[in-house]
């Protein structure tokens, strides 16, 4: 075996003992463009070879499952009446560190044609966002270009982005995290797959011509750590919204022909892995010319063609015969397009160029990553860090009322506002419910039925433990969907962490997709599809680990769905969750009051399972039977702060009477600790005893916390009063003034 460079290794992100293993398989050395081919398809990115293992374990079973997660390219849902929904997370998180622009806009552009793929038209988005430190330059340079990139292409191609959210955390300085969710739905439950019918079917590549940009975006920018952003730039991908626009309908369209048996998007690794990923499906072999690609560079040789990760493209497989319906409908829409291969019968991928085969590749083996189990226990500094000594720090210099305004200003509780205007979260005209609620609800038309969405996520609080921070954040995303009166049906989870090589990162991924599954069983809801996006961090930093949960709920009658704003004067004020709005203490581990007071994060967290499915069942009953007008649940910020936003939104003030006194120094975190399994209900007194009496049916605990209603926000005997006017500037400025803008 002649020796290969590490640095060639490096280019495509394969170890020395990877090369090895791809010569034993093959029975000799690969050429240069089967090394590009694996190293696309070998990446952790298109591979997942560390987290594939892991996944296995999670529930996704479902009377409601049309798809089987992983077997295409998002997960299905049926909810009724003819109709289903395709729903996917994805990251674009290292290229919109390099270049963040075109990294959130591409990233926008690959989620949606993920589930254009499946037949669907793309709904709705819901982007969920870290950055580091808000008072750093590079931050505010990054936040002001990932949304322009956002709402630049959302905006262009007519898909509403209706929720999300965004959080800053030093963790994020080097790599910020661009985590979007789309969904769409499907008429007639007709989902389209991603495979050929039989040997013979062609392969036709529709959309934007193919250039050199992002090659080594999959096995480069996205599965290495970052390093030089000079020379990254190029690995990053350049969209054209415009373009992706007629894509949809053109793709709609086509999926209605019979000639039509499979739909592909060109996403990570170009060519290379969308071709081989359907052939893979198909139990079949694919040949490739490259030179009957369409180009806009010349002199492409079939290595940058194939790996190109050009934008707006999609490969359709098509019936070899009466076809000539697709290339008419694909005239009308003024699409480039080309038949540029075929399926096979013997199971190779088959790469050539004007008549000159360049590789000849068995499809089992690309497609057949290796993977890599984790065998590690707890790391010691995780001990140190949920042992952390609260009676330790200093004592608070504020008054609870200054802490109050002080927390409703930091940029991870503020109005995302200044974001979200940004973004088109009317258009298609489905939208009930858009951004600044607990979740999304959007209309199917056609039908009673609505559906809710939400992402959640919390880096710190997985980060003190990292089984229950992402147990949490399963809990949080269905939590605030039934806040609105959804169901949870399923979720989908954007895996965002360091480098897996390393223990530490091994242990938080391990412990963190049980704590998903055990959470996601608990509620009842399978994880349909989802991402893994890793080695996100630098030379000097490493993110905190960050799962996203995308959680989607079906409402069969809109007309009974609440919001989290308080409504009428006299309203009783519940707490579902806790005896005492005031029993909060044990959420001050990894919480928003740590970080904000002290620039700490540490200490420990805890959720119990059973009683977040008791609250949330009880929450939805209510709000079916018409007993509550309002639901916000207890997040970021805590009790305190969820009391404060739902006062905010509806325009009125509340009095807090509580049974437990806040106590001399842990008031803090009796106000804004995190616990979880809360949520804030306001009612008419008529159905105050039907609620309590449910609750204590259902052994939920519950506490009358006070009424709605004046000018201000008090609490008795504690000397706290925070006028309407003052929170309400607090948190609608707090944004903007912690970034300069």
């Amino acid at each position: 075996m002649s020796p290969i460079s590490d640095r060639s290794l490096a280019e495509v992100a394969l170890s020395r003992a990877e090369y090895e293993a791809i010569c034993d398989r093959l029975g000799r050395e690969p050429n240069g463009l089967e090394l590009g081919l694996f190293g696309s398809m070998w990446s952790e990115h298109c591979g997942y070879k560390h987290t594939k293992p892991l996944l296995r374990t999670l529930p996704n079973t479902s009377d409601r499952l049309l798809v089987a997660p992983g077997a295409e390219n998002a997960g299905v849902i049926d909810v009724g009446d003819g109709h289903a929904i395709a729903f996917k997370i994805e990251s674009h998180n290292h290229p919109s560190a390099v270049e963040p622009v075109q990294g959130a806009a591409t990233g926008v552009g690959g989620i949606v044609r993920d589930i254009l793929a499946m037949g669907a038209r793309p709904i709705a988005l819901l982007n969920s966002l870290r950055f580091g430190e808000p008072s750093r330059e590079r931050t505010r340079y990054l936040v002001s270009g990932v949304v322009s990139g956002i709402s630049d292409y959302g905006n262009c191609i007519g898909v509403p982005n209706v929720g999300g959210e965004v959080v800053f955390h030093e963790s994020y300085d080097d790599n910020p995290l661009i985590n979007v969710m789309c969904v769409g739905i499907i008429e007639n439950a007709d989902v389209m797959s991603a495979r050929a019918d039989a040997p013979g079917d062609i392969l036709v590549i529709v959309g934007a011509k193919t250039g050199r940009d992002g090659i080594h975006g999959a096995s480069g920018l996205a599965s290495q750590t970052l390093q030089d952003d000079a020379e990254m730039r190029p690995a990053v991908q350049v969209g054209n919204p415009f373009m992706e626009k007629v894509l949809i309908e053109a793709c709609l369209e086509a999926a209605k022909l019979q000639c039509v048996v499979g739909m592909q998007d060109c996403g990570a690794a170009g060519i290379t892995s969308a071709s081989v990923e359907m052939a893979e499906r198909s139990g079949m072999g694919i040949a490739i010319d490259t030179s009957r690609v369409p180009q806009r560079e010349d002199g492409m040789t079939p290595y940058e063609v194939m790996l190109s990760e050009s934008q707006e493209r999609m490969l359709l497989a098509v019936k070899p015969d009466d076809n000539e319906d697709l290339f008419v409908l694909l005239d009308k829409w003024e699409l480039p397009y080309a038949v540029i291969g075929h399926f096979s019968e013997d199971g190779n991928v088959e790469v050539s160029a004007s008549g000159t085969r360049h590789c000849s590749t068995p499809v089992s083996v690309l497609a057949d990553a290796p993977e890599y189990p984790f065998r590690t226990s707890q790391p010691p500094e995780l001990a140190e860090v949920q042992a952390f000594d609260f009676s330790s720090l200093p004592p608070m210099s504020m008054s609870p009322t200054e802490a109050a305004l002080h927390m409703l200003r930091a940029p991870n509780i503020a109005s995302k506002r200044p974001v979200w205007q940004r973004y088109d979260h009317q258009v298609q005209n489905n939208t009930v419910a858009g951004p600044g609620n607990d979740a999304a609800v959007m209309r199917i038309q056609g039908t009673a039925k609505t559906i809710a969405m939400s992402t959640d996520g919390n880096g710190a609080s997985v980060f003190v433990n990292p089984y229950v921070g992402a147990a949490a954040a399963v809990a949080e995303a269905c939590r605030n969907v039934s806040c609105l009166g959804a169901t949870p049906v399923a979720i989908t989870d954007g895996l965002n962490y360091g480098n897996p090589e390393t223990d530490a990162v091994q242990y938080q991924l391990q412990e963190s997709i049980a704590g998903i599954a055990d959470a996601a069983r608990a509620l009842g809801v399978p994880v349909v599809s989802g991402n893994a996006s890793l080695y996100n961090e630098s030379e000097t930093s490493r993110i905190l680990p960050t799962p996203i949960v995308g959680a989607v709920g079906i409402i069969d009658d809109v007309a009974k769905t609440v919001g989290p704003a308080f409504r009428d004067d006299g309203d009783h004020i519940v707490l579902l969750g806790s005896e005492s709005a005031w029993d909060n203490v044990a959420g001050a581990g990894g919480s928003e009051a740590l970080q904000r007071f002290y620039g700490i994060t540490a200490g420990d967290a805890s959720i119990d399972l059973e009683l977040e499915a008791a609250v949330q069942d009880l929450c939805r009953e209510l709000i079916h039977d018409g007993l509550i007008k309002s639901a916000h649940d207890c997040a970021t910020g805590g009790f305190f702060i969820a009391l404060l936003e739902a006062c905010i939104m509806g325009c009125t003030g509340a009095t807090i009477t509580t049974q437990r006194k806040l106590h001399e120094t842990d008031w803090v975190w009796q106000m804004f600790g995190e616990s979880q399994s809360r949520v804030i209900v306001t009612a008419h007194d008529e159905h105050l005893n039907d609620i309590l009496k449910r609750a204590n049916e259902r052994g939920v605990p519950w506490s009358q916390a006070g009424l709605v209603g004046g000018d201000s926000i008090r609490v008795s005997d504690e000397g706290i009063s925070i006028p309407l006017d003052l929170a309400q500037q607090a948190w609608s400025t707090g944004f903007n003034a912690a970034l300069g803008f």
